[in-house]
């Protein structure tokens, strides 16, 4: 598999996912993923890895200049799920239903991540 593609079950993480961040300057936190970008591995998520983007005013546009705070992607490998059973950080796994639905689990508790 060449670098930057993904495979066939995609990434671990799904919007509205609640993560943990693993590594880098925002360690520790939790936030809600708000997108996803599989083709690049990252997500974005909310209140985490803040960056500070200078813009120019654009009237047409009704766009102030000056210095925004907003979310840069994160890699997806610094990231676990939280379960929303046991409210810990877990590994992912996978279990087909009985109606053939497949979906995540979560390897602590057993609890179906997907709702």
């Amino acid at each position: 598999m060449a670098a930057g593609t993904v495979a066939a079950g995609g990434l671990h993480v799904r919007r509205n996912d609640t993560v943990l961040v693993l590594a880098g300057k925002s360690r520790g936190r939790t936030g809600r993923v708000l997108r996803v970008f599989p083709s690049e591995r990252r997500a974005i998520v909310e209140g985490v890895n803040f960056v500070r983007k200078h813009t120019k005013a654009n009237p047409q546009k009704n766009i102030k200049g000056g210095i925004l705070e907003r979310e840069a992607p994160v890699d997806a490998s610094n990231l676990m799920v939280v379960c929303g059973e046991c409210q810990k950080p877990t590994r992912i796994g996978h279990r087909m239903l009985e109606d053939g639905k497949k979906v995540r689990v979560c390897r602590r508790c057993d609890g179906v991540l997907d709702k």
